[in-house]
């Protein structure tokens, strides 16, 4: 059995009803896919302080507001996913991409048009439903 990663996830709302997504490098895992930004959470870490410290790190945003959402597992052949998704309101700055990803605000209707990594496509009929 492969190891559980956890991963802080944010669903970051902008204007209206658009959301913010991220392209996952070519050379990483589901590179090329299109996902909701965020990264691993440090051994000991507190859930709400690791998604601030990913989403400063990959974006350059300060989050001021986030709430838990939905969590989801995911066993992928070579690894196993615990997406812990949290809805972020409100942050401080422009998001960009900091690593050098695209990155694209993206109303809630159009998000069927991109292909994002197996465990995020529940996150999508979600915020489709």
């Amino acid at each position: 059995m492969s190891k559980l990663i956890h991963v802080m996830v944010g669903v970051i709302w902008g204007e209206g009803d658009q959301v913010l997504i991220a392209k996952r490098p070519d050379h990483l895992h589901q590179g090329g896919r299109w996902e909701f930004p965020g990264g691993k959470l440090e051994v000991g870490e507190d859930p709400a302080l690791g998604l601030a410290r990913e989403l400063a790190e990959e974006l350059g945003i300060e989050v001021e507001a986030s709430t838990p959402w939905m969590q989801i597992s995911h066993d992928y052949p070579e690894k196993s996913v615990l997406l812990d998704i949290w809805q972020v309101s409100a942050f401080n700055g422009t998001a960009r991409g900091v690593e050098g990803q695209k990155i694209r605000w993206v109303p809630l209707a159009e998000l069927g048009q991109y292909e994002f990594p197996e465990a995020n496509k529940d996150i999508v009929a979600r915020l489709q439903a």
